[in-house]
């Protein structure tokens, strides 16, 4: 829906960004220093096969952190979770794409929830962030940044 006169077909002479939403979902083992993060594997290109966070594209008429809730919903039936927006990723060449700057989100659970890869997620799992798989774009920085957020 657009608002003060602006035509519905405007478009703009000079290449726009893409955005993207990601998240690290963390989950601490109650009774011991053990943290776990969340990834899944992809099935579709750039990356087929690679693990990476859960994370997608926002629907136009989508905040953020609603987008950020439906694609973790959709690729590891993990629902119900609060999210913390964690920080803006805008590398130059951080997805073969086009360029793409990630939000990132962060969430951390002591339970762990049964999980259920769909949408465009193969496999979905708890992996110890201490022995994580090589990561598809730039989530190993992710993870990092999520750490020092969490101080883990």
């Amino acid at each position: 829906m657009r608002s003060n006169n602006i035509p519905e077909t405007f478009t703009y002479d000079y290449p726009r960004m893409l955005v993207t939403v990601d998240i690290v979902a963390i989950l601490k083992n109650p009774n011991s220093t053990l943290y776990k993060v969340l990834l899944i594997k992809r099935a579709n290109n750039p990356y087929k096969n690679s693990y990476a966070l859960p994370g997608g594209f926002p629907e136009m008429d989508e905040l953020l952190k609603d987008a950020a809730s439906r694609e973790l919903a959709e690729e590891t039936g993990l629902t119900n979770v609060h999210l913390t927006q964690l920080q803006a990723f805008d590398s130059p060449n951080r997805d073969p794409r086009d360029r793409n700057i990630a939000i990132a989100y962060t969430t951390m659970l002591i339970e762990e929830p049964v999980l259920q890869a769909g949408d465009d997620a193969a496999f979905a799992d708890w992996f110890p962030l201490n022995n994580l798989p090589s990561l598809a774009f730039d989530h190993a920085d992710i993870i990092r940044t999520a750490r020092t957020f969490w101080k883990i």
